[in-house]
């Protein structure tokens, strides 16, 4: 027989996915509307949420040029979580905490180094003639 549509049982991800995607949305947008109230959440992005199957924890993965954007991530926590319980049927609303994406950092990093080399390549060939005399 075919597939069945509508009432299946297959779905194209788990579940868990779903929560994640949808925290990281409600959080992200917001973040969106409270930026303007403290300027180290500007330039912030929710890269990514991770939570527990049980919902009672959810790590925020996010990545910000400001400084302190993780205290004032902290300072937003229990009116973040009021925001998952407002759009949310949940059981329970997570507890929220909040990491610096790793993988972005090390990007920054990577491109600080690039920077890098390509300065001290250029103040390397600055005084050398280029007409080969």
């Amino acid at each position: 027989m075919g597939r069945r549509r509508g009432g299946g049982h297959t779905r194209r991800y788990p579940r868990t996915a779903r929560v994640n995607e949808v925290l990281r949305e409600i959080l992200a947008e917001a973040l969106e509307t409270s930026d303007d109230e403290d300027a180290r959440l500007e330039l912030l992005t929710i890269t990514g949420v991770v939570c527990d199957p049980d919902l009672r924890q959810a790590t925020v993965y996010f990545s910000a040029r400001a400084e302190g954007a993780e205290e004032a991530l902290m300072e937003q926590r229990i009116r973040l979580q009021g925001e998952i319980g407002r759009q949310t049927r949940f059981k329970r609303t997570p507890q929220l905490s909040f990491v610096a994406d790793p993988g972005v950092t090390s990007g920054w990093r990577i491109e600080e180094v690039l920077k890098g080399l390509g300065t001290s390549e250029d103040s390397e060939l600055g005084g050398q003639d280029d007409t080969g005399d």
